[in-house]
């Protein structure tokens, strides 16, 4: 499968970009389940002011990214998406 070409653009234009993109990925260590529904809630709340959430989520799904939140989505509602589409 090729993947989409990556040009940044909409890369630069994220408000996930900064201090707070720890956020959208698991961190090094173990999470409580209530840690990580309170991390991905924190990361989905910028991601719902952003101006590139949708072509953020076109890409993570083009390219079946299997980790982190993007486009709004974590990676099991992005599969949920996938299958959906898929009929």
């Amino acid at each position: 499968m090729a993947l989409p070409r990556v040009d940044g653009v909409w890369q630069r234009q994220a408000a996930c970009r900064g201090s707070e993109s720890t956020l959208f990925y698991p961190p090094a260590v173990a999470e409580t389940r209530p840690e990580r529904e309170a991390r991905q809630r924190r990361a989905k709340a910028i991601c719902a002011g952003c101006p590139v959430l949708a072509p953020c989520r076109e890409f993570a799904l083009d390219t079946r990214e299997p980790h982190g939140i993007w486009g709004g989505l974590n990676e099991h509602e992005r599969q949920a998406l996938l299958e959906r589409r898929a009929g």
